[in-house]
C-alpha cells in the first residue's frame, strides 16, 4: 500500500512539477509567436522585441515565484486540511492552471498564459513541501529512503516526460503546443480519483487529530498487518518527548536551540540542491551537440538522452538509499559533480581544437546530471521529514521550501553573470559542491533505519542541548508481548 500510495501521490504532485520544468522549452517560439499575434490584433502593430523578451521572462519566471508563494502556504493550508486534504486541494490548482495554460491561444489571452504558469508555480511549491511529509510519516523507517525517492523519480519522469511530448512529431507544433499545457490535468485529475481511497497520515492522526483508532487503521492499511502497536507506541514516545506537541510556528522553529543544526543543515542542503549548476547544464547542452557536428533538427532528439538518465539515475538511487544511506548518496552526488564540472571546463577550453573533444563534454553532461540524481536531487527532501519531529515538521518544510524556490530565483538572476566566464563557469558550481561535500560530511548523521527520535538524539551534542534519554530508553524497552500489546520490559518505577 506505501508503494501504490506513494505513486500515485508523487504522480499528481512531483511530476507535474518535473513536467513544467520541461514542458516549455519545445514551444518558446510558438509562444512568443502567439504574443506577437495577439499583440497585433490588439494595438495594431507588431509587438516591439524588449516586449516580447519581458514578457517571455514573465511566463518563465512567474513560475518559480508562485513556488515560493505555494511553499509559504503549506503550513497554514495542512493545519487545516491534513496532508492528504492538502494534496487533494493542490490537484485543483493544476487543473484551473491546466485549462488557462491551454485556453489562452483560443481566448487571445497571454495574460492566461502568465497566471496559469504562476498558479502551477503554486501548485509545485505546495507539492514539494507536503508529498514528502506525507510519504515520511506513512512508511516504516526501514523504506522510509526508498519510498521518499519516489518524489525525485516523478521529477526526472515528468522532465523526461515534457521531452517526449514536445518532439515536433507529437505536441511540438504550431498547430498542437496548448495541448502540451493541456496534459497537466491527466496526473492531476487521476490523483484526484484515487488519493480518496488513501489514508491520512498515521502521525498526524494521531499527533494532532488525537485519532487513535483512525491512525492504528492508517497503519494497517500502509503496513499491510493487523499488529501495529510497535508503531503506534513509537509515535506515542515521540509524542510524549517533545516539549510541544501542538504545531510549533516558524518563529518557535527558527528559537529553539535543539533544532538549530538540524535547520542549518535543511537550509545548507536545499541551497546547494539549486545552487550546484544542474540547470545551467541545460543552457550548454544544445551549443556543445551543435559543435560536436549534429544536426540542429535531430538536437531534441538526443536531448532526450539527458532526461533518461535522469529517470534511471533517480530509480538506482531509490533501489540501494536502504543499503548504502543518505548520507554517502549526497556526499558521492555533489563530489562527483565537482569532479564532472571540471572536466567538463578542461573539455570545453579544447573544443575548437580538437575534433572529438565536443563528445567527451556531452558524455561529462550525462555524467552531471547522473550524479546529481544519484543523491542530492530528491534525498533533501527526505531529510527535511527525517530531522524534524511532527510539531516542527511542517514549519522546516516552509523553510527549506523558501530556500529552495528563491534559491532557483537567485540562480536564474545570477546566471546571466555567470556566463561571462564562458567555459569557467562551471568553477563556481564546483566549489560550491565541494563546500556542500565537506559540510555534510563533518554535520549530517546517518539517518536510514531510524526513527525521528533516533535522529533528534543524533543532533544533541551539536545542538548542546541534553537529549530526551528517558523517552529513548522507553521506546527501546518497548516490545510486543504475547498478546501483541506493547510491553515495558524495563523498572518504569524507578525512573518515575
Amino acid at each position: 500500500m506505501s508503494n501504490f500510495a506513494a505513486f500515485f501521490g508523487a504522480l499528481g504532485s512531483s511530476f507535474i512539477y518535473g513536467y513544467n520544468l520541461s514542458v516549455v522549452n519545445a514551444p518558446a517560439s510558438f509562444i512568443k509567436a502567439f504574443y506577437n499575434k495577439t499583440w497585433i490584433e490588439r494595438y495594431g502593430e507588431p509587438i516591439a522585441a524588449e516586449t516580447v523578451t519581458l514578457l517571455w521572462s514573465i511566463t518563465v519566471s512567474i513560475f518559480a515565484i508562485g513556488g515560493l508563494l505555494g511553499a509559504l502556504s503549506v503550513s497554514s493550508i495542512i493545519r487545516v486540511l491534513g496532508r492528504k486534504g492538502t494534496l487533494l486541494l493542490n490537484n485543483g490548482f493544476a487543473v484551473i492552471a491546466a485549462l488557462l495554460l491551454a485556453l489562452g491561444e483560443t481566448a487571445k489571452s497571454f495574460e492566461m498564459l502568465i497566471v496559469g504558469r504562476f498558479i502551477i508555480g503554486v501548485d509545485s511549491g505546495i507539492a514539494l513541501s507536503v508529498l514528502p511529509m506525507y510519504l515520511g510519516e506513512i512508511t516504516p523507517k526501514h523504506i522510509r529512503g526508498s519510498i521518499g525517492q519516489f518524489n525525485s523519480i516523478l521529477i526526472c519522469l515528468g522532465v523526461f516526460t515534457g521531452q517526449v511530448l514536445g518532439l515536433p512529431e507529437l505536441l511540438g507544433q504550431v498547430s498542437r503546443w496548448n495541448h502540451l499545457f493541456s496534459f497537466l490535468a491527466v496526473p492531476a485529475v487521476l490523483q484526484l480519483c484515487v488519493l480518496p481511497f488513501l489514508p491520512e497520515s498515521p502521525r498526524y492522526l494521531l499527533m494532532e487529530r488525537r485519532d487513535e483508532a483512525g491512525a492504528e487503521r492508517a497503519f494497517q492499511r500502509f503496513l499491510g498487518k493487523k499488529d501495529v502497536s510497535q508503531e503506534l507506541e513509537e509515535v506515542h514516545a515521540e509524542a510524549r518527548a517533545q516539549d510541544n506537541v501542538q504545531r510549533a510556528s516558524v518563529l518557535q522553529l527558527l528559537k529553539n536551540p535543539a533544532v538549530h543544526w538540524q535547520l542549518i543543515t535543511i537550509m545548507i542542503t536545499m541551497a546547494c540542491y539549486q545552487l550546484c549548476g544542474l540547470n545551467a547544464i541545460w543552457y550548454y547542452t544544445n551549443g556543445i551537440l551543435l559543435e560536436a557536428g549534429f544536426a540542429k533538427n535531430i538536437i531534441p532528439y538526443i536531448t532526450l538522452s539527458t532526461g533518461a538518465i535522469e529517470t534511471l539515475a533517480a530509480i538506482a538511487s531509490g533501489l540501494v538509499i536502504e543499503r548504502i544511506g543518505r548520507k554517502p548518496l549526497l556526499i558521492f552526488g555533489f563530489s562527483a559533480m565537482a569532479v564532472f564540472f571540471s572536466l567538463l571546463t578542461v573539455f570545453l577550453n579544447f573544443q575548437d581544437s580538437v575534433s572529438w573533444m565536443p563528445y567527451l563534454s556531452y558524455i561529462c553532461i550525462l555524467a552531471v546530471i547522473a550524479s546529481f540524481c544519484s543523491g542530492p536531487g530528491g534525498i533533501p527532501f527526505i531529510l527535511t521529514g527525517e530531522l524534524f519531529e511532527q510539531s516542527y515538521r511542517p514549519a522546516a518544510f516552509m523553510i527549506a521550501g523558501t530556500v529552495n524556490w528563491l534559491s532557483n530565483f537567485a540562480v536564474g538572476l545570477l546566471f546571466p553573470f555567470i556566463q561571462k566566464l564562458q567555459s569557467f563557469a562551471f568553477l563556481v558550481f564546483v566549489v560550491v559542491c565541494i563546500l556542500g561535500s565537506i559540510y555534510l560530511y563533518f554535520v549530517l548523521p546517518e539517518t536510514k533505519n531510524q526513527t525521528f527520535m533516533d535522529i533528534s538524539q543524533s543532533f544533541a551534542k551539536i545542538n548542546k542541548i541534553s537529549a530526551p534519554a528517558q523517552e529513548m530508553e522507553l521506546v527501546l524497552s518497548m516490545k510486543p508481548d504475547v498478546n501483541g500489546k506493547a510491553q515495558d520490559v524495563t523498572n518504569m518505577d524507578s525512573s518515575s
